[in-house]
């Protein structure tokens, strides 16, 4: 076998465990969605089972903050994982191969990303995943507001400094949101 050989087959190996990995991070970061639900659900059933309760609303923020940050970091390093492969290992193998069209190697990593409704269902998820992880959070601190009069000062500062880490949070969702088209 040649230099060139074992090269291009250390390439293939490494998109092979690129791809396990991706695949991976995807079963999780989907999975994040229903979690956060499923918190919530219970969550919400114990903060209104009674009026002794609406303290456990400030729980949901917490719940945003931690499952969102974990949804957004593994949605990175899926975007990570696509954008290696379409720039670097292409251009490796591209390289070692003499290969001018790009988009014959690994075509699919760039052909799904010029799909016509890309742009649209991108857009569609930032906004799914806005709701669910920022939004919810907003209207748990709303709702212990509107439920609970008057809480302690260092309860209103806790709720202060969870809204705005959902900011923070609800800002970072849409820096990292992989909307774009193309290679």
């Amino acid at each position: 076998m040649s230099d060139k050989q074992q090269i291009l087959e250390v390439y293939l190996h490494e998109y092979e465990k690129l791809k396990e990995e991706q695949a991976q991070r995807i079963g999780f970061r989907d999975n994040m969605l229903y979690v956060t639900l499923g918190v919530f659900g219970a969550i919400l059933s114990f903060a209104l089972s009674g009026s002794s309760n609406y303290y456990a609303l400030l729980v949901i923020p917490w719940v945003c903050l931690i499952l969102g940050w974990t949804y957004l970091i593994n949605d990175e390093k899926i975007s990570a994982i696509g954008r290696y492969i379409r720039y670097t290992l292409v251009n490796k193998i591209q390289e070692l191969t003499g290969n001018a069209d790009i988009e014959s190697i690994f075509g699919w990593e760039i052909a799904h990303r010029n799909d016509k409704r890309r742009f649209q269902r991108k857009i569609e998820q930032l906004i799914v995943d806005e709701i669910t992880f920022v939004l919810s959070g907003m209207v748990a601190l709303l709702a212990f507001w509107l439920l609970v009069s008057q809480p302690p000062l260092a309860v209103n500062i806790l709720c202060v400094v969870e809204l705005v880490l959902l900011i923070i949070l609800g800002v970072e969702i849409v820096i990292y949101a992989d909307v774009g088209v193309g290679r």
